[in-house]
């Protein structure tokens, strides 16, 4: 699976160019990012893939010497199991 990331967004598209995962994380204040939306296909379930998509956000905020909040109740929970990374 190949991950796409753009300034406030990751995603995975199928082959016919459907978002089939996707985490967005705008920038809500100077060095604050928010994760407000995480999504997966149902056909990807059960895979590991939105943890992978909220460490690879936080992970790229964290690059940029920012802060992260989450409005995203699976980012929330991840990143509160995952003190390292919260």
């Amino acid at each position: 699976m190949e991950f796409i990331t753009e300034s406030n967004r990751i995603y995975c598209e199928d082959e016919q160019g459907k978002v089939i995962a996707e985490i967005t994380f705008p920038k809500v204040s100077d060095n604050v990012y928010c994760i407000d939306h995480t999504f997966v296909d149902d056909s990807l379930r059960g895979q590991g893939i939105a943890g992978q998509l909220v460490q690879r956000a936080v992970e790229k905020i964290r690059m940029e010497n920012a802060e992260v909040t989450a409005t995203c109740s699976y980012a929330k929970g991840w990143i509160e199991k995952h003190v390292d990374f919260g």
